[in-house]
């Protein structure tokens, strides 16, 4: 592993390790829907509570032109309903910040309970004494706010996994259980092991992973590849738990079942993104930290200041209180968890899994990707390419013709003709006598007459030469390195096929993005230097690095590092563990079985190389998001503290604390209203 990729799994891995007090000093504990119900209840409990101590203020009263009866008692009614706040509303963020206190990492809410705590304590000492103004109703509408932001926060933090979440819901509680003579029982889902046979009826969600056993049906996977189209699965593939059969009957064979599933994986991985936290995210908490020592300093100076120019009276002590009070930044706080959970909501929507945040993070600065060629950038299995027919014949006469030469072969060549023929909807024909010729082709008999298929050495062997444009279809097949095949009938080349490893449709229009942002492509294959040249060439790739031994395909990615480039490397997660590990971002694509391949810091679970585009885009707009929010909350603090100490008091400004608490207010708002604008980015495949 690379030194940097090194201290990036490190620092991910330290984070994890950090005390289990510290990480939930504000609530981002694991169990999001109970701190959820929490702050929502107590937001709406303490805005009812606060509307008598907005209603009965004095200064409330003053601003709005109006004025409540007065009777005896009537001044303790504000007073009385902020205590109640204080307590149901106030003191959850007392507890949270002393783990704070108690680690000296001071942090969001550790502010938080200054602020609250300076404001309760200096109203209590106003309404005993009569000594200057209350601020019960800042007191109230600070708390109201910030439990408003902390439940937002848990919502939006919930409704990113809330979609994964109701994947679980898919599983079915029973499914149909094969015993040794063939009858069937109604088992639970639990009890299902590996090697089980089970049996899945037409339009029923599947309960396990496993393996076709026997029987053929389109699978709707919708909902954990993304793709809407069903799949078509038959004897030998696998099905992935939770998704729904088609109108085939299907046997499977269970290959795993509960935490070993795919769609478990897909769960374990959502759940370690959203507790990890972003290089940024950690930048805001050390912000809140400094934000409390500068408001100690502030406040202290402010003391020194207001002393020395005005003597010690209620005047210094109303503007200590005033710094104290608007020094929390709730906005702070919300500024990157907010972007946080709307950008793993994002990914999720399109296949994107991020198991470290970090890497995510980090993607805005890659300036070079490595993708592996085969099943990548290319789908790993052979297809016609291109295919000319001789003037005396038609294109689907001759498909049909080798589609049905080829019928009973399962040579990958064969099976890629069929395929073009089933794809372009021609039915085989129907051929007799049948006949290997060892190292040369086929042999069969057709309408009376003799057909060949074979590449150049069956050439060799019928004494045929080629001429015109079969010979320029066949050079160019040649400069792309690609395979091709002849259908002869009676002693004529009918037709040629070029045949080679199909490149996805994706490809090239993925290429062309990153190029577009800055990004340098390479590709990585085992094959020979001329089919990856012909690759590269079609899809316009930099750099390649053919005839490449998987246990060497990590030094590729190190070689580029050294260069000084930031390398990403996107492979299958199988033999491609060492080179994902090596580069500075590991990304795994492949289908949904795939999710769980621990060398990966980003999966994938689509097999399409424009996900790959969405990453640096989702990343650049997800970083530029967090900045704009942290710039929006700090901003708020740096203009505020030092009008609330009275640096503009010789020219007859002074910033009231309800004035402070109203731009505490706004800021939130902002940052709230900024970090949704990010569902408006526009990804390459949404």
């Amino acid at each position: 592993m690379s030194s940097h990729a090194h201290s990036q799994h490190e620092h991910s891995q330290h984070e994890h390790e950090a005390p289990q007090e510290h990480d939930d000093h504000s609530g981002h504990g694991t169990d999001h829907s109970g701190h959820e119900m929490m702050f929502r209840n107590r937001f709406w409990v303490n805005l009812i509570l606060s509307i008598p101590v907005l209603l009965f203020s004095a200064a409330v009263q003053r601003w709005l032109g109006f004025s409540m009866p007065e009777f005896t008692g009537s001044q303790f009614i504000g007073p009385f309903f902020s205590v109640i706040v204080f307590i149901y509303g106030g003191i959850p963020f007392l507890e949270m910040a002393v783990p704070e206190i108690r680690n000296r990492l001071p942090g969001m809410m550790t502010l938080i309970s200054l602020a609250i705590s300076v404001a309760f304590a200096y109203s209590l000492f106003a309404l005993f004494t009569g000594v200057g103004e209350d601020f019960f109703w800042e007191l109230v509408t600070l708390i109201d706010v910030m439990l408003l932001g902390h439940w937002i926060e848990m919502r939006s933090i919930r409704q990113a996994s809330g979609a994964l979440n109701e994947l679980a819901k898919l599983l079915p509680d029973i499914a149909e259980r094969i015993k040794a003579d063939g009858s069937t029982e109604e088992v639970s889902v639990s009890a299902l092991q590996s090697g089980d046979l089970v049996l899945v009826r037409p339009g029923a969600s599947i309960a396990a992973d496993g393996e076709i056993v026997d029987g053929q049906s389109d699978i709707n996977e919708a909902m954990i590849t993304g793709e809407s189209l069903p799949v078509k699965k038959s004897t030998g593939d696998k099905v992935i738990a939770g998704t729904i059969n088609g109108d085939g009957s299907l046997r499977l064979k269970v290959t795993a079942t509960g935490d070993e599933t795919a769609l478990a994986g897909i769960m374990r991985l959502v759940e370690e993104a959203q507790k990890s936290k972003s290089a940024t995210q950690i930048l805001a908490d050390k912000a809140a930290g400094w934000l409390f020592y500068l408001a100690i300093v502030v406040a202290g100076l402010t003391t020194v200041g207001w002393i020395i120019a005005d003597g010690y009276n209620l005047n210094v002590l109303a503007r200590v209180v005033t710094v104290l009070v608007i020094a929390c930044p709730h906005a702070l706080g919300l500024a990157i968890p907010l972007v946080v959970a709307i950008s793993t909501s994002m990914g999720a929507k399109n296949g994107i899994l991020v198991r470290n945040r970090l890497a995510l993070e980090a993607a805005r600065n890659i300036d070079t990707i490595i993708f592996d060629k085969t099943g990548t950038l290319t789908e790993g299995r052979f297809g016609v390419v291109d295919m000319l027919s001789t003037a005396n014949w038609d294109s689907q006469q001759t498909l049909a013709l080798i589609a049905g030469v080829e019928g009973d072969s399962e040579h990958p060549i064969a099976r890629g003709i069929r395929q073009k023929a089933e794809d372009d909807g021609i039915a085989a024909t129907v051929i007799s006598n049948f006949e290997a010729i060892k190292g040369r082709g086929i042999k069969a008999q057709w309408d009376g007459k003799t057909v060949h298929v074979g590449g150049p050495r069956l050439l060799e062997l019928l004494n045929l030469t080629l001429t015109g444009d079969i010979e320029q279809f066949a050079n160019q097949a040649n400069d792309n390195a690609q395979t091709i095949i002849y259908l002869v009938v009676d002693g004529e080349i009918a037709a040629g096929f070029a045949l080679a490893d199909v490149v996805r449709e994706e490809s090239k229009q993925a290429v062309d993005k990153l190029h577009q942002l800055g990004v340098e492509v390479a590709m990585l294959t085992g094959d020979s230097q001329a089919v990856a040249d012909a690759v590269a060439r079609q899809l316009g790739i930099d750099t390649v690095f053919a005839e490449v031994l998987p246990e060497h395909k990590d030094s590729k990615v190190q070689e580029l590092q050294q260069q000084g480039k930031k390398v990403a490397m996107v492979g299958d997660g199988v033999n491609d563990a060492p080179a994902l590990t090596r580069a500075d971002i590991g990304i795994a694509i492949g289908s949904g079985t795939d999710v769980a391949i621990e060398a990966a810091d980003i999966i994938l679970v689509r097999s399409n190389p424009l996900d790959v585009v969405n990453i640096f885009e989702l990343s650049r707009a997800t970083y530029r998001k967090m900045i704009e929010n942290l710039i929006w909350a700090t901003g708020y603090n740096l203009f505020a503290l030092p009008l609330a100490a009275g640096v503009l008091a010789p020219i007859g400004f002074i910033l009231s604390p309800a004035v402070g608490a109203a731009f505490m207010s706004l800021s939130t708002v902002v940052v709230a209203i900024n970090a949704q604008l990010l569902k408006r980015t526009q990804l390459s495949t949404a």
